[in-house]
């Protein structure tokens, strides 16, 4: 029988090394001779494999008990190991894994001054009513803490706010607040040391309903300003393999003392070549295993999400759409105000956009347009509306900022004297000041696009956006919902189902309003979108956190699927 068939090929006893089989001991070698196997060990090997020797044969130990019995730094047991799987020398013999609970730096002054939704409270209770200006002007929270403290007591329904202040409203109410505190608590010692500094906790030690607050509150990926910090640890025990403990401990300690006084060479080195030294020494070359498996060479492509816009704007143009281009750094005027966003909106305020410093301005836009536009916020102007009735800036227009969205380009776009009828896409980097998490990051890329034409009609919008959706987001469930932007009437959310996450807010679209489409000289319907690209290409790329679009982990990166689309358009 052939030895392939017979189950003990060199090949056979490798791939059953790898997952921790034991294998017979002519399987190590062609030839079954121990002695090549002590050969080609490596001087971290003979260390760890002489202690295992040494104790009980039926033993097994996890990596700490071995670094501390061999003396090895941890990383030097864990690649000692790895090797000696790989030879069949020592196997897995049991694997768990372990959730571990921890505590962010932040938390040391919580657990002394309360988190702050109580210490907002404490506020209250002192002075029955305090105002949201004093708490925002309060230096002892940063601004988030204590936006997001406002927002959280608000949303539970403890507090209440009456003319500009808050109140409490239900004290029983306050009850999540307070066991999060307690668990804050008991995760600190006397002095306050945060936990993380003595060591993590195990989940499993933690009360259930703890566990529950905890992974309530914890940041992913080890945020330094979270609560809670959660990960995992994989621990194994080994065991010497059949094999393994048929090395003979005198030669091991031969291998063991030649490798110490430095009797075998490592390497052909060119000096060696040219002097000739490696000549008459009387010193034999290190042996190498040539069947032991190699590292895979990968060949250079381009990144996923590369590959993804460009199949993005390949669909566009495919579909007979021109693309649009505008500037990182935009004025006031494109960004927000030609949309007919007020000058007072929430939207702009520091929090969202970022302002470039020194107050720059753009004095590239023509005054009559301004004009226009100043005239539709006010009074409505020549569009029939009433407008926003305040004061426009003419001044602040001009200011420069990041651009925000990216409709500032189809407003550049439509300011320009477009086609009529004609089709417009665009794939803008935007820049908000956003928290990250598994959808969120402070930079991001947007398809943006309008059609413009006097048969363009809201279905013609969920047409398209149905067909992006399913196209370029491969997106199997969808959902419009309605939705409110100052710059369109009727306005629409698109909302798919990530697999993981469920379901996901891509982008906002609707027919813009005849205050944005008049100012600038269109007097033909316009429909327009905003879409998330990143979200899409979590989608089309099988992602649940959109950190992983620009991860640093290479094998990661090769993994993802390629974001092939169908050739229906």
């Amino acid at each position: 029988m052939p030895p392939a068939a017979s189950g003990h090929s060199p090949d056979a006893a490798r791939d059953r090394r790898l997952i921790g089989e034991d294998v017979d001991t002519a399987d190590i070698v062609d030839t079954g001779d121990l002695a090549q196997v002590v050969e080609r060990l490596h001087p971290l090997e003979c260390g760890v494999l002489r202690h295992l020797l040494d104790g009980d044969a039926s033993a097994t130990w996890t990596e700490e008990t071995l670094g501390l019995t061999a003396a090895m730094a941890p990383a030097q047991v864990t690649m000692a190991l790895g090797w000696l799987q790989t030879k069949g020398l020592v196997a897995i013999a049991a694997e768990h894994t372990v959730e571990l609970v921890g505590l962010t730096k932040s938390v040391v002054r919580y657990s002394t001054q309360m988190i702050p939704p109580l210490q907002i409270v404490a506020l209250i209770r002192q002075k029955t009513s305090v105002p949201i200006r004093e708490l925002q002007a309060d230096t002892s929270r940063t601004p988030d803490e204590t936006s997001d403290a406002i927002g959280a007591l608000k949303k539970s329904g403890a507090v209440r706010i009456v003319a500009g202040a808050m109140e409490i409203s239900d004290e029983s109410r306050l009850a999540p607040f307070e066991a999060l505190q307690q668990i804050i608590q008991s995760f600190t010692t006397n002095d306050a040391t945060p936990s993380t500094e003595r060591g993590w906790v195990a989940m499993t030690d933690i009360p259930d309903a703890a566990q529950e607050i905890v992974r309530r509150h914890h940041h992913r990926r080890n945020q330094a300003d979270g609560i809670f910090q959660v990960k995992t640890e994989t621990h194994r025990t080994y065991r010497l393999t059949q094999q393994g403990r048929e090395i003979p401990q005198t030669s091991l300690a031969g291998r063991q003392r030649d490798l110490a006084m430095g009797e075998l060479l490592g390497a052909l080195t060119p000096a060696m070549l040219r002097t000739g030294a490696w000549q008459g020494t009387g010193r034999a070359f290190r042996k190498y295993d040539i069947t032991l498996p190699v590292s895979r060479v990968q060949g250079g492509r381009r990144h996923p999400y590369q590959r993804f816009l460009d199949r993005v704007k390949q669909k566009f143009v495919a579909m007979g759409f021109a693309q649009m281009r505008g500037p990182l750094v935009e004025s006031e005027f494109w960004n927000m105000d030609a949309l007919f966003m007020p000058q007072f909106h929430p939207a702009r305020a520091i929090h969202d956009v970022y302002f470039v410093r020194g107050l720059p301005t753009d004095d590239t836009i023509q005054n009559d347009q301004i004009a226009r536009v100043a005239a539709a916020h006010e009074n409505g102007g020549a569009t029939g509306s009433r407008g926003w009735r305040y004061s426009f800036d003419a001044a602040r227009t001009r200011r420069l900022v990041l651009r925000s969205q990216g409709t500032a380009v189809s407003a550049r776009t439509l300011g320009g004297q477009p086609a009529i009828p004609g089709k417009y896409f665009s794939i803008a980097r935007c820049f908000r000041y956003d928290a990250v998490d598994a959808t969120h990051a402070p930079d991001f890329f947007q398809v943006e696009g309008i059609v413009l034409g006097s048969e363009i009609r809201f279905t013609t919008l969920l047409g398209l956006l149905t067909l992006f959706a399913k196209e370029m987001a491969q997106a199997a469930e969808i959902q419009f919902r309605p939705a409110y932007f100052p710059f369109t009437e009727p306005s629409v959310e698109m909302h798919v189902r990530h697999p993981t996450l469920g379901w996901m807010e891509l982008g906002g679209a609707g027919l813009l309003r005849p205050e944005v489409t008049g100012p600038l000289g269109i007097d033909v319907p316009v429909i327009a979108w905003g879409l998330g690209l990143d979200r899409m290409a979590m989608m089309a790329l099988k992602l649940s956190d959109i950190r992983d679009l620009f991860s640093a982990d290479l094998a990661a990166i090769r993994n993802m699927p390629d974001p092939l689309f169908s050739t229906a358009a």
